[in-house]
């Protein structure tokens, strides 16, 4: 985590991509540089400093989810998002609150080697080339030693002569016989999708243990023969108990869980009904947010210092209606805006991925030039707080929905309307609108 990573610099990435809750961005960017400044204490204290855990509160579509990914990437750091109405008390059928855990230590092994696999591909390459430059050209012939000497000089000029055609890309089209192994047969699943995870056995590597690995030969051009071979040399180079210790390292000091949808499992106990495991669901997360160790197919792993972002609507209950235990484990509440007309408006051009950016990139590639007038940008705005204020508010979603709408012709025709300039203006998105916008029951179906 880089120092130069400061909370004023969080939030200014933040900004790119997110508009307004600033209360949020700060938030979480505290909680990020708090992880930084954790790593730099003496190793007695820095096991005592437990991580800030936050529960944003806010309806959807506001950018809280966004919010916790972005900051992810910002980290370089393993996420994992959830959604915590998947999840049952133990001794019912579904996803234990473990799972969590087991797929965020997954997901971060596979970015460490991802960035393993980086740093020995320039080697994987010059391996894989050697191979290649062994199926082309024969064994030498065994000489008599005044021979010898001549024989090796004459192979080396061959060979070389055909590592420049190989480098040249002269030989890719060249059919090679090359063995490789055969795929692994795909395991028949005797266990529910839980069951397995429960043993934290990777039975796939028990049995690939078990039996030998098996070969075949295969006829492939070089340029994919190329790809094959680096494929396995990487293998070969890649410190898998290396790759493993660093993951789970990284997924103790460094992770992140956004648990989604917190409030659908916020309410006590009911006698009927699907409530009946909610507070059981709470009471299953309690170690997993305090600190516990859960086995996986790696190894172990401690959740002592995982962050836990939880987010939630709380339109029908409030996060006081979490377990009293539950919500000590998040002492950081912030509350996220509902978004205006000026928000939805700076939604649709600010950010680095906007909207507008992202439609007009998409009809561009049909090579039609669609821009959007300023006057289009504030009825767009305007429009989807109104639908939002009349139906359901879901926020900066509803964009999508009336943007689909208002470039839907020009989105079907595009084969047709190549090389056309097609300004779009605030009379325009009404023309497309105006008969969905009148009436109230079918806006609230097509909007």
């Amino acid at each position: 985590m880089s120092e130069v990573l400061t909370p004023r610099e969080v939030v200014a990435s933040l900004n790119k991509y997110i508009i307004g809750q600033n209360e949020a961005k700060k938030c979480v960017a505290i909680a990020l540089r708090n992880r930084w400044r954790r790593q730099k204490l003496p190793q007695d204290l820095r096991d005592e400093v437990a991580p800030k855990n936050i529960i944003m509160i806010g309806s959807t579509g506001i950018g809280k989810t966004e919010i916790a990914r972005r900051l992810a990437r910002l980290a370089q750091a393993p996420f994992l998002k959830v959604e915590a109405s998947k999840y049952t008390e133990v001794g019912y059928v579904g996803r234990d609150v473990e799972s969590m855990v087991r797929d965020l230590v997954d997901i971060s092994i596979n970015m460490v080697k991802a960035e393993k696999r980086k740093e020995v591909e320039a080697k994987a390459n010059e391996l894989a080339e050697e191979r290649i430059l062994d199926l082309l050209l024969p064994p030498q012939r065994k000489t008599t030693q005044d021979n010898d000497k001549q024989t090796q000089e004459q192979g080396k000029r061959v060979r070389e002569k055909m590592r420049a055609q190989l480098l040249a890309g002269k030989l890719d089209e060249r059919i090679i016989e090359l063995e490789v192994k055969k795929s692994a047969m795909p395991l028949v699943e005797i266990f529910s999708s839980s069951g397995i995870e429960e043993f934290g056995i990777n039975f796939q590597e028990m049995f690939g243990k078990a039996m030998s690995p098996q070969k075949k030969n295969r006829k492939a051009a070089i340029s994919q023969a190329r790809k094959i071979l680096i494929q396995e040399e990487v293998d070969k180079l890649l410190d898998m108990d290396a790759v493993i210790k660093e993951g789970i390292s990284r997924t103790e000091n460094s992770g992140i869980i956004f648990i989604d949808e917190i409030d659908k499992v916020a309410g006590r106990e009911s006698a009927h009904g699907p409530d009946i495991s909610r507070e059981g669901v709470q009471r299953d997360l309690l170690p997993i947010i305090e600190g516990t160790t859960v086995t996986t197919k790696y190894g172990m792993a401690k959740t002592d210092h995982i962050l836990f972002i939880a987010a939630g609507a709380f339109h029908a209950k409030k996060p006081s209606d979490l377990i009293p235990e539950l919500q000590g484990r998040f002492p950081i509440r912030v509350e996220l805006k509902s978004l205006n007309k000026q928000d939805l408006k700076r939604i649709l051009i600010e950010p680095d991925n906007s909207l507008i950016k992202q439609y007009t990139a998409l009809l561009k590639t049909e090579g039609i030039n669609v821009k959007f007038a300023t006057d289009a940008v504030d009825e767009l705005s305007s429009i989807a707080q109104t639908v939002n204020e009349q139906t359901e508010n879901i926020g900066a979603r509803r964009l999508h929905t009336i943007m689909e709408k208002v470039v839907e012709d020009i989105s079907f025709q595009g084969p047709e309307l190549k090389g056309k300039k097609i300004n779009i203006n605030r009379k325009y998105v009404r023309d497309k609108l105006k008969d969905i916008v009148k009436d109230k029951n079918l806006s609230r179906y097509i909007l």
